[in-house]
């Protein structure tokens, strides 16, 4: 008896020993975590439409409704399209991790079509993050988890394409003006639980 009551003590210490990557991002939205509007894009690092949007839609709504939403970054890597997206969603997560997030998403788009292996390294060093400790992280593939995670979230909601916007879970046309719409529409109405 004194086996068993032993085994399921240690089995749960034994099962988070064995766990092979992160499952939660450290990653921090933009605006106000406490807003009543949740401004979601899921995106791919490589692409160059995620690219436009991140110059045209994200930063011009974030500057224009700042702490009146919270947007979160979600990824979907197109991997069939995109060979790198994988890698660059995986090395944000790891640039996280020390509080960098979105520098190097600011990176990546800037200098996207610059996107390798080695491209990821360089961008860690100029960012201001330790990028030994960074290539580490993506070479262990423990963020591997959590970017594949916002890619299945992004198939349970039926995205098909990047960059995907919803403004309170409801899929919402890319677009500067049809995002505001919707956001303002969304700040006039009831509050959403997060």
């Amino acid at each position: 008896m004194k086996r068993l009551s032993f085994l399921a003590l240690a089995l749960p210490v034994l099962l988070v020993a064995c766990s092979t990557g992160d499952t939660a991002t450290t990653r921090t939205p933009k605006g106000n975590p406490s807003a009543k509007v949740l401004v979601e894009e899921f995106a791919d690092l490589q692409c160059p439409a995620c690219r436009s949007a991140h110059t045209l839609v994200t930063t011009p709504l974030l500057a224009q409704y700042g702490e009146k939403i919270r947007f979160e970054f979600k990824h979907f890597p197109l991997r069939s399209v995109h060979r790198f997206a994988l890698d660059a969603a995986e090395m944000s997560e790891c640039a996280a991790d020390q509080g960098k997030f979105w520098e190097f998403v600011d990176k990546a788009y800037e200098k996207q079509e610059d996107l390798s292996e080695d491209a990821l390294a360089e961008w860690a060093s100029e960012i201001g993050i330790d990028a030994d400790a960074a290539g580490t992280c993506l070479k262990s593939h423990r963020k591997r988890g959590i970017v594949l995670g916002d890619y299945e979230i992004g198939r349970s909601r039926n995205v098909a394409g990047t960059p995907t916007y919803f403004v309170n879970g409801v899929l919402v046309q890319t677009g500067l003006e049809t995002l505001g719409a919707a956001i303002d529409a969304a700040l006039s109405g009831p509050s959403m639980p997060l």
